[in-house]
């Protein structure tokens, strides 16, 4: 099992929910990029589970050790790793041999026979968002010095909808917008190596992510090429474009304007709703409540993640 993302900058992500630690690996970094703790720390507590009425009440730090590629404070050039520990787990509240509905227990059981780890969804588990964070922290910084910015934000559901779902047992999914600023002209390439190719793979590679649109996306269908078309024009000797219906991307390549896309995510599948299912081991049909800490929606936490994996994707395809 091995998680491994990139052409320029690679990163490998490793560990399980229930595990000792969970890490990430990140080779490709530039040498001299002060190492900002102060912002990384932020950064993760933006993730960090346990700090409202909307997340799991799992408590963890989500504190990052740097074993390697720092020092004095600056990258080095050597690959970066950072472990967080897991201090809070409680793999009582799981039963391996019935599997959940919505969640990986199925697939992991028969691609890896039966020895994957399954306590908290082992590597399968939201959980793994948090090295990719702190990686994504990382690319920020680098970004940072080029003049490029990520910024996402949440456009559903809304918090009554978060609570009441919660109060019913249930859970609710969403939608976040992001947006990347200063991207220059000619950044990707076509068909394989296009930007909405990058960022797509990267977004599915998140958790729960079902729908990944660019600039007008589905709205597309209901338009004529008059109404979809960005048309040029030249502010201050540069060519930009008067509307972004493209989200900032022609031919797989950035046009200079924002690139904008929206990454839609399904309802968390652990509830404490009886669901139908099957135990594996009798394989026999039976019904399971999951009593876990599980976000009644992840979409909150979820922001913090999306700005991280579009940051990496962006400094990959330029660096």
């Amino acid at each position: 099992m091995s998680d491994v993302w990139g052409n320029n900058i690679k990163i490998t992500i490793f560990g399980e929910s229930h595990g000792a630690a969970i890490g990430v690996v990140i080779d490709g970094l530039p040498a001299g990029i002060a190492v900002d703790s102060e912002f990384i720390c932020s950064e993760m507590l933006r993730r960090a589970p346990g700090n409202d009425a909307f997340s799991t009440p799992r408590k963890e730090a989500d504190e990052v050790e740097i074993l390697s590629g720092v020092y004095n404070g600056n990258t080095t050039g050597a690959a970066v790793c950072g472990i967080i520990r897991n201090t809070d787990t409680r793999s009582k509240d799981y039963r391996p041999n019935l599997i959940r509905p919505g969640h990986a227990d199925f697939t992991a059981f028969v691609k890896y026979g039966g020895f994957a780890d399954p306590r908290g969804g082992g590597h399968f588990s939201g959980r793994l968002t948090a090295p990719l964070v702190f990686a994504g922290a990382i690319a920020k910084l680098v970004l940072r010095e080029r003049g490029i910015s990520v910024a996402a934000r949440r456009l559903s559901p809304s918090d009554d909808e978060i609570l009441a779902a919660k109060a019913d047992g249930d859970s609710v999914g969403g939608a976040i917008e992001c947006v990347i600023l200063g991207v220059p002209a000619g950044v990707g390439a076509p068909i394989f190596g296009s930007v909405e190719s990058k960022i797509s793979a990267m977004m599915f590679s998140v958790p729960a992510v079902k729908a990944v649109e660019f600039g007008a996306g589905v709205e597309f269908a209901a338009m004529r090429g008059s109404e979809a078309n960005d048309e040029f024009y030249i502010e201050n000797g540069e060519i930009r474009t008067r509307t972004n219906h493209n989200g900032g991307v022609n031919g797989g390549i950035s046009n200079g304007m924002p690139i904008e896309f929206r990454v839609t995510f399904k309802p968390t599948p652990s509830i404490s709703k009886r669901q139908n299912t099957v135990d594996i081991e009798l394989m026999e049909d039976s019904t399971v409540e999951i009593s876990g800490r599980h976000d009644p929606c992840i979409v909150p936490r979820a922001v913090v993640v999306v700005e991280a994996a579009a940051a990496l994707c962006v400094l990959d395809l330029i660096n």
